[in-house]
């Protein structure tokens, strides 16, 4: 009769608990919850998944080739990187404007895309070391001869693209104040597009992807010769998942070693492009 009477009064109490929802005291309850796939924790990833958040029309960083399949020089990096850590990885397309939301939220467990560093995001994110140098230009067409260096863009029409390092860049500049419109897009493809179309003067963006653009499009635009601000790009991890950002940077630390991270570079820049310590 006992034995019943405590058994009855335990899962009275199991059920309050759950009700409540209760949590183990030793659970780090701020850890991040690992692969947004598979639900590991941060530093086991042998045979999981690892799922990158890109922007996809971010050339030459991570955009769709012909086939429409997500290339790029992140895309390769992400790639190698899963090798060395053991796990599986998906290249999963984001609004870029929801990027840290979507990490927060679960949906993909690092930010990998020409991800600045900048103050205000590292308080949101956790960053690796970072990797590559980069700073924010101004792209004309070929033929605007009356664009030529930031001050130039008074009494212009001006496109970035929206919740990036370039808007952030350029909202730094005296002359902001003083362009006849300011269009925020949401990705640089588009900004290209305006430009080329003139329904913008002027594009605000990452060296990188400008040179990239011109390189596909030599007689359609050019970079006017004063940059906006240096910078340098960096992963993004989701705060308190230190497990993953050590698990992940140690990856990334071979891939300089052996020189793999070297030939990517090489392959999408013709150079060695990489930063290093």
């Amino acid at each position: 009769m006992m034995k019943r009477i405590f058994a009855a009064a335990l899962a009275g109490v199991m059920a309050v608990c759950v009700l409540a929802g209760c949590q183990p005291k030793n659970e780090d309850v701020n850890a991040g919850t690992g692969s947004a796939a598979s639900g590991t924790n941060g530093g086991d990833w042998d045979g999981k998944t690892l799922v990158v958040g890109v922007d996809d029309k971010f050339a030459p960083m991570g955009f769709r080739d012909e086939n429409n399949n997500v290339v790029g020089f992140d895309i390769d990096l992400a790639k190698k990187a899963a090798e060395h850590m053991g796990c599986e990885v998906e290249i999963k397309p984001i609004n870029w404007d929801n990027k840290i939301m979507e990490l927060n939220n679960g949906n993909v467990d690092v930010i990998w895309n020409g991800f600045t560093i900048t103050e205000e995001r590292q308080k949101a994110v956790l960053f690796t070391k970072p990797y590559l140098a980069n700073d924010q230009v101004i792209v004309v067409k070929k033929d605007n001869s009356s664009i030529n260096k930031i001050d130039d863009l008074e009494g212009k029409k001006v496109v970035l693209q929206k919740d990036s390092s370039a808007e952030e860049a350029f909202a730094k500049q005296a002359v902001q104040s003083k362009v006849k419109s300011l269009n925020k897009v949401a990705d640089n493809a588009m900004g290209m597009l305006e430009v080329k179309n003139g329904s913008s003067d002027a594009l605000i963006v990452d060296s990188v992807v400008a040179k990239y653009y011109i390189s596909q499009n030599p007689d359609q635009y050019r970079i006017v010769g004063e940059s906006l601000a240096p910078e340098e790009y960096g992963i993004g991890v989701k705060k308190g998942n230190t497990a993953l950002l050590e698990k992940l940077q140690s990856a990334l630390d071979t891939m300089w070693e052996d020189g793999s991270a070297k030939e990517i570079s090489e392959k999408w820049f013709g150079e060695d492009l990489l930063l290093r310590d």
